[in-house]
């Protein structure tokens, strides 16, 4: 009976330690790839960070960040599988400033509270921009001119409801001026219009604009931005003209909502290293964006921010309608 006894006991202690084993090994995280959706087409802005910053993944993380490519429906499709995956950690997405406002507009399904939200990635003003030989050099002779013409002036933007749209429609709101907004599919078909002298302007990013304003091609009559743009130092922003318009575009980094907070400490810390690299910064410079890192909570508050200071912009759409 003894001997009986010590049996089921030293079973009772292998179970438990191989109990105990598997449970550790349940605990590594993260112990495989980790996908990384970017909602849009590859070649774009936000696809260039992702790869930029999968390619030091597996050096930061210990397994390798995988990007896949998720285009359709305004970013619909790729931010909709992210939403419905496992909130494990291992599906991520590089999430836009959109999802502060495009539930209200109709367009998405979902907004930021149905993301775990990690960091802020990048963010890049708005830039009110026109042709070289346009007849305003600065953003008060713009707007002036908008004053005794209601309505004359074409700006044209990226999407209708997209945030370029709602850059516009900020400068209108704010200066109390009329304008007529052109949509169209990008903002490279819009510059290819202002150039083309079918539109008067556009609200697009400084980065986009970057190579025709160095061109000579056309210039920035304002940044729409807390500060000037790396890339064009001497160009003012918006306020510092006596305007306060301020609107970025920024990405950031999230997964579905219900992530744990161990993992997302992991995750965080993990691409805040990526982040950093030499040859991530360098090819966010060669673009002519910004690099505008927040921790999980600054990320939180932007977003919200963000979604409250656009509220009126969007409701002054509507109400045109």
């Amino acid at each position: 009976m003894r001997k009986v006894a010590l049996l089921m006991l030293a079973i009772m202690m292998v179970s438990s330690v191989t109990f105990a084993q598997g449970v550790q090994e349940e605990e590594v995280f993260p112990s495989k790839p980790i996908k990384l959706i970017v909602p849009w087409s590859a070649g774009g802005g936000t696809d260039a960070i992702a790869r930029a910053l999968a390619k030091n993944g597996e050096k930061h993380l210990g397994v390798p960040v995988v990007v896949e490519n998720k285009p359709g429906g305004t970013g619909a499709v790729g931010l909709g599988e992210t939403v419905k995956a496992d909130p494990d950690g291992y599906t991520l997405a590089v999430i836009p400033v959109e999802l502060s406002f495009l539930k209200e507009s109709g367009i998405y399904p979902f907004d930021f509270s149905n993301f775990t939200k990690i960091m802020n990635l990048n963010t890049d003003p708005s830039a009110l921009t026109v042709k070289s030989d346009a007849p305003w050099d600065t953003l008060e002779e713009f707007v002036e001119y908008a004053r005794k013409n209601p309505g004359e002036i074409k700006i044209g933007h990226s999407g209708t409801g997209m945030l370029w749209h709602l850059a516009a429609a900020t400068l209108a709101l704010s200066t109390d001026t009329e304008y007529t907004y052109v949509p169209f599919n990008g903002a490279a078909d819009a510059i290819a219009s202002v150039l083309g002298g079918n539109i008067d302007a556009v609200t697009v990013s400084g980065a986009e604009v970057s190579s025709q304003v160095r061109a000579g091609e056309m210039k920035i009559l304002a940044v729409f931005g807390e500060r000037r743009m790396d890339i064009f130092p001497d160009i003012p922003t918006a306020r510092e003209q006596g305007f306060d318009v301020v609107v970025n575009t920024f990405r950031g980094l999230g997964g579905p909502a219900g992530i744990p907070e161990d993992r997302v400490a992991i995750l965080h810390e993990g691409f805040k290293k990526m982040l950093e690299e030499p040859d991530f910064v360098q090819v966010i410079e060669n673009m002519g964006l910004g690099i505008d890192y927040r921790n999980t909570e600054d990320y939180n508050k932007l977003t919200e921010n963000t979604a409250k200071t656009l509220a009126p912009v969007l409701e002054s759409l509507l109400a045109v309608k």
